[in-house]
């Protein structure tokens, strides 16, 4: 029985070592060669305010505003267009998110999507799967926001963090907002948000709610609009981007976001200070405007 036993061990140890040595001479995937494209966000609370029609925007009388430091954003769409004609899905599209119809209708699958912080990569894929030609304008549909926000509560500042959904519909399994999950197990319409608080004085740490808009900026919204309810965002290149198909180096675009009082809700006593224990309700959470280049 021993002699057995130390066999059977030597033969579990030639076994082990013959499967390392099996793995170690498998060579590993390689990234597919040739320069890539990257598309990178940036979120900047100096550009300026933009409505839907791409125009410079105030803050409406009775709302209040704020603009928020951004952790996370997602996207779920890009296209790059030639001409202001062009119609949606008529462009180039480089990127298109995992979607599901687990909660029913189709929808944006929240668990598969990709989170970035400012100036990291959100789509970083081989340059070939741009086609040669100029674009002037990119769109980019907005998926998932999470920011933090100042609130206050009896006159003192507080801290809080905005989990944003602004797709078209959303299904979402679970998601961080701060410290705290959410689980949903189902499809969310573009809105809906969750608000946790970083300090003690709420009675409850996550609060839920649907914004009443999303402001979406198309100032091509009279030559080739997007449809009602989506977050497609379009921006224009302040110089053409233009591609030949011969290109030896990386293609990189930053994706300037206007973050510019990009948080509104109804403000109650005229001190533009979000007080959401005191009724002051979540109107719009959406993006307000986008400026890509070339770096």
């Amino acid at each position: 029985m021993r002699l057995s036993i130390l066999s059977l061990l030597a033969f579990s140890l030639l076994a082990i070592t013959s499967c390392k040595k099996d793995e170690e001479e498998t060579p590993a995937p390689s990234t597919p060669a040739g320069p890539r494209l990257i598309l990178k966000f940036r979120f900047d609370s100096t550009q300026v305010r933009l409505n839907n029609l791409g125009q410079p925007s105030a803050v409406p009388s009775g709302h209040g505003a704020y603009s928020p430091r951004f952790n996370k954003m997602s996207a779920h769409y890009v296209e790059f267009a030639p001409t202001a004609t062009t119609q949606l899905g008529q462009g180039d599209v480089v990127y298109f998110a995992p979607e599901t119809s687990m909660g029913g209708a189709q929808a944006i699958d929240h668990d598969l999507g990709i989170q970035v912080g400012n100036g990291e990569a959100f789509v970083d894929v081989p340059l070939s799967d741009l086609s040669p030609g100029t674009y002037q304008w990119l769109r980019v549909s907005l998926a998932y926001q999470n920011y933090d926000i100042r609130f206050y509560f009896n006159d003192v500042g507080y801290m809080g963090t905005i989990a944003s959904f602004i797709g078209y519909n959303t299904y979402i399994g679970s998601y961080l907002v701060h410290d705290s999950t959410v689980t949903v197990n189902a499809n969310k319409l573009q809105g809906y948000w969750a608000f946790e608080v970083q300090d003690p004085p709420l009675p409850t740490p996550v609060t839920e709610g649907q914004a009443a808009g999303t402001t979406v900026v198309n100032p091509l919204n009279a030559t080739s609009p997007i449809p009602a309810g989506s977050c497609v965002v379009t921006g224009s290149f302040p110089v053409p981007l233009t591609i030949t198909g011969n290109e030896t180096e990386d293609v990189v675009v930053s994706v300037s976001l206007s973050t510019n009082k990009s948080f509104e809700w109804t403000e109650l006593d005229g001190d533009n200070k979000f007080e959401p224990v005191n009724g002051e309700t979540v109107v719009d959470m959406g993006i307000r405007g986008m400026i890509p280049t070339v770096q």
